[in-house]
């Protein structure tokens, strides 16, 4: 799994140099430059240039940087594709994969970087196992919009066993799973309660439309104070239980066993490794 922190997925138009600018000041952990939706048919060419230029610049700190193309099935799919290969970025976001083939034909177009799955087409979500295990790919990303449209769904509720199946094929195969947006981008309140939906399933962050969300996101998908306490005082009771030859600690009125140490160690490694980022 990807070492980095991956809390806040925020999307960033490939077209307007002034959100590219102002995107290198946020606290997301991942930027996903996009040059699919946010950009408009008669701006896409140009966008491959602009962005290129963006990050060539630099100034993104540590952040995972993403860049969403085109599909291949569009005018500009495979052209993205190409510049892609030669941008200083960190992985290609593939839309509306729906099939490891998907993967393939793009991964020879971009031969070195690794890939991202948009998991937005019940076809995706049917394949998501043989998708997660493509040797190229890093991470998920669920595209819900997209998602909810093609199942004439109207609630999260809805997307629950579709979410839970593209969780259990990134944690069988190791990569990254990071759950789909929440369009109401001035209500904190709403926001919140997806974000902790989305940790309480396990998902490694969220996909996030305006930068107002970072903060709510970074938050609830980082580790909390209690966590971060209950992690420390277990894994110094089950090395005080080791010392006297105990395989089981207690903690709180609970068995600790190995299996929450591994645990314990990953919440403070989390810590450790989003420290990092916000320091540089």
């Amino acid at each position: 799994m990807h070492n980095r922190p991956t809390r806040s997925a925020l999307y960033i138009p490939g077209s307007k140099p002034r959100a590219l600018e102002k995107a290198r000041g946020l606290p997301c952990d991942v930027i996903l430059f996009d040059l699919e939706d946010a950009v408009t048919p008669d701006a896409k060419v140009e966008a491959r240039d602009t962005l290129r230029e963006a990050l060539a610049q630099g100034g993104y700190g540590a952040r995972l940087r993403l860049v969403r193309i085109n599909g291949l099935d569009t005018d500009w799919g495979a052209d993205d594709a190409r510049a892609v290969a030669d941008m200083a970025c960190d992985g290609v976001l593939v839309p509306k994969v729906s099939s490891p083939g998907d993967l393939d034909a793009v991964a020879e177009l971009v031969p070195d970087l690794p890939l991202w799955a948009m998991m937005e087409t019940p076809l995706g979500v049917l394949n998501a196992h043989s998708i997660a295990a493509h040797p190229r790919l890093d991470g998920f990303v669920i595209g819900t919009n997209d998602l909810a449209k093609d199942l004439g769904t109207r609630t999260r509720a809805a997307l629950t066993m579709a979410l839970q199946h593209c969780l259990l094929a990134a944690r069988a195969t190791g990569i990254v799973a990071i759950d789909g947006v929440y369009n109401a981008y001035q209500d904190d309140d709403g926001l919140r309660a997806e974000c902790n939906d989305g940790r309480d399933m396990g998902f490694d962050g969220k996909s996030l439309i305006h930068p107002a969300q970072v903060d709510i996101t970074n938050a609830v998908f980082g580790p909390t104070a209690e966590e971060l306490d209950l992690a420390r005082r277990q894994i110094a009771a089950f090395d005080a239980a080791a010392r006297a030859g105990q395989g089981v600690a207690v903690v709180d009125g609970r068995i600790v066993e190995n299996l929450h140490i591994v645990t314990a160690r990953a919440t403070l490694a989390r810590l450790d490794a989003i420290a990092a980022l916000e320091r540089t």
